[in-house]
């Protein structure tokens, strides 16, 4: 018989059954009605081509092909127990391994990560550079934050914000428009170009000019200073997005982690 087809629902009913020797109490147990109980056991005996009970004066008792293979059924669903909690070892780590922009991270991420952890001394981050879509399985990644209009194929949340604020340095700097991958258009007399939104920040904070940005970004910026805003922020379809599959969205950890960050 392939492993592939082993009938492991016959075999969880069929244990409890024999532990009881009761279809009753058995389905009492597994919260089910007798008679799916003696169906089960039923399609078990078909499948194996044996007899597994007979029913006595005294009640229901094991045959002895029955019998022969109870003990290594439940050490094999003890296995079964050890492997599962093996499994979700991970969900009670406090190891966590997030993707996420490099801007983000520079400008957002590093100080919230650190409020964190300064609350829990055990919990440990491991941090990714990514821009684009996260291949979670290959990178073993618990949680990215993307930019975009969206979660996307996953679960995801997004992170609050005003949407984009022009900023420039205080008191007012060069004229001149800075631009960067995905920004919004702006018109303006030249361009200076440059990698990410952080690095348009820094442009317009050192006066070599205004620049449009996520306010999520430039929030700690504005607060410290370094930079102001001009006009009002303005709404924009895109935002952070923080993404994961559904297994680990569902982690308590991962929770715990997308909570935290959405405070």
């Amino acid at each position: 018989m392939k492993r592939t087809h082993l009938p492991l629902n016959g075999l969880r009913v069929f244990d409890a059954a024999a532990r009881h020797l009761s279809f009753t109490r058995a389905a009492d147990e597994l919260a089910v009605t007798p008679a799916a109980v003696g169906q089960q056991v039923r399609a078990l005996e078909e499948t194996l081509g044996v007899v597994l009970f007979r029913r006595t004066t005294r009640g229901l008792e094991l045959t002895p092909e029955g019998d022969a293979g109870l003990e290594a059924l439940r050490g094999g669903f003890l296995q079964f127990e050890d492997a599962v909690r093996a499994m979700q070892a991970g969900q009670s780590s406090k190891s966590l391994a997030i993707a996420a922009p490099r801007d983000l991270t520079a400008k957002w991420l590093m100080a919230r990560l650190a409020e964190i952890a300064s609350r829990d001394g055990e919990i440990r981050f491991s941090l990714l550079t990514a821009d684009e879509d996260v291949d979670f399985t290959q990178a073993n990644v618990d949680l990215a934050i993307r930019w975009g209009d969206g979660p996307g194929e996953h679960e995801g949340e997004a992170l609050e914000s005003d949407g984009m604020v022009t900023i420039e340095r205080p008191g007012g700097g060069a004229d001149t428009r800075i631009s960067w991958p995905g920004c919004m258009a702006e018109e303006g007399r030249a361009l200076i170009r440059v990698g990410d939104a952080g690095l348009a920040i820094e442009a317009a904070a050192s006066g070599l000019g205004r620049t449009t940005v996520p306010e999520l970004i430039a929030r700690a910026d504005l607060a410290a200073g370094r930079v102001q805003v001009v006009g009002e922020a303005k709404p924009y379809p895109k935002g952070y997005w923080m993404v994961a599959p559904l297994p680990q969205w569902r982690q308590q950890k991962v929770r715990d982690l997308v909570d935290a960050l959405a405070q």
